[in-house]
């Protein structure tokens, strides 16, 4: 079941792009990551639970991997939102936590990140898989979005974000670009058959920052103590900060 907090979602061009996805959204993402990311979001996941937190937030959850790994690895006390401003993505969510979870718990939030709508200091934490890059990358709105994720975590609370990100050999950055612009960008268009969805997210990919780059966007935006785990040669990346 889907909360419906606000009817007046914005209709950004990226919000369109991502409610005409999510019908081979899930296959997409495993073929051009060779399966791959279905690791990196559990690893994201144990990293959310690391220090036992009670109230969670998936963010911009998209058709809710993240948040359905996090219910499988928290205890029954634990309290778990999901939020996407696609409302496709999180219905395609809520049937699949139904399926896999037997007794699912989720709460799924039809929001946006810029107006999250939730009181201060709520979370515990909040996680965000793969999507971090969406509400920054040339988003007039980035600084917005980062301030409602400190707004809503609790002193000490932890922001965890799993992204692309960019690898420090020249040579391999050079060969990820390719892969992001050749092997992404053509697979993606052809299994989805949505030309716009899969250029867009190998041209962000390739131009989005550095893990340094990221973690001082974040320390700039009031968060500390930021670790930083690199995967894939550092194609990938998941940050760590602490309000």
């Amino acid at each position: 079941m889907i909360d419906y907090v606000n009817n007046n979602i914005r209709k950004a061009p990226l919000h369109r792009m991502f409610s005409a996805v999510p019908r081979r959204y899930d296959l997409v993402n495993h073929v051009v990551t060779w399966g791959l990311d279905k690791r990196w979001r559990w690893q994201l996941a144990k990293e959310c639970l690391d220090n036992e937190p009670k109230k969670l937030l998936d963010l911009c959850s998209g058709t809710g991997d993240l948040v359905i790994n996090m219910a499988q690895l928290a205890d029954n006390s634990s309290e778990l939102t999901a939020l996407d401003y696609a409302e496709p993505m999180l219905t395609v969510a809520s049937r699949k936590a139904s399926k896999i979870l037997k007794n699912s718990k989720i709460k799924f939030v039809h929001g946006e990140a810029g107006e999250l709508p939730f009181p201060d200091g709520y979370f515990d934490c909040v996680g965000i898989s793969f999507a971090f890059r969406n509400l920054t990358y040339k988003n007039p709105l980035a600084q917005q979005h980062i301030a409602e994720v400190l707004r809503v975590l609790q002193p000490g609370g932890r922001f965890v974000i799993a992204e692309t990100s960019q690898p420090e050999s020249g040579l391999i950055r050079k060969l990820f670009h390719l892969y992001l612009r050749q092997y992404v960008f053509r697979v993606g268009n052809f299994i989805s058959g949505n030309r716009g969805a899969y250029s867009y997210l190998a041209e962000s990919a390739t131009r989005f920052y550095t893990a340094d780059e990221l973690k001082k966007i974040l320390i700039n935006a009031g968060f500390r103590h930021i670790s930083i785990r690199p995967f894939l040669l550092g194609a990938v990346a998941i940050h760590t900060s602490i309000k």
